[in-house]
């Protein structure tokens, strides 16, 4: 299980070294393949292969008929793309996906439990003050009973 936020350097050439305490558990959940996509929030997901197929077959099935089901196919099957870090554990962080997701030097690699997110700076700012203000009224449905 993936968790955490830790704070990462993309090097000049788009590469993300991903941290050892991760590097190992992720590329055997994935067999040695990730797949990196585009999510509609504007940040990217990191998944082993195996835990991304059932969701990718998930997004197929939606019509493609229906505009929103269309554009989330588009954005998150559309952008995938299969990757094998390389023997220093670095990913390649395509152009596209870089650009899509605005990252630049630092970024944010959130552990999501089956996966991750990459987050520009600003938008992992952006994400804790948006949770910070809906973590202010009432809970979601499902969380409502929550203790910390």
């Amino acid at each position: 299980m993936f968790e955490g936020a830790t704070a990462l350097s993309l090097d000049a050439k788009g590469r993300l070294a991903i941290p050892a305490r991760h590097r190992d558990a992720l590329v055997a959940a994935g067999e040695g393949t990730l797949v990196l996509t585009a999510h509609p929030h504007r940040c990217l997901l990191l998944y082993p292969a195996p835990a991304w197929q059932p969701i990718r077959d998930q997004i197929l099935k939606a019509s493609s008929l229906d505009p929103r089901a269309a554009a989330i196919k588009r954005v998150m099957v559309g952008n995938a793309r299969t990757e094998t870090p390389d023997s220093a554990g670095r990913l390649l962080v395509a152009g596209e996906l870089r650009e899509y997701a605005q990252l630049e030097k630092t970024v944010y690699l959130v552990g999501m439990g089956s996966h991750f997110e990459i987050w520009s700076e600003s938008g992992w700012r952006q994400q804790n003050d948006l949770a910070a203000e809906a973590l202010s009224g009432e809970l979601p449905a499902g969380l409502g009973d929550l203790v910390l």
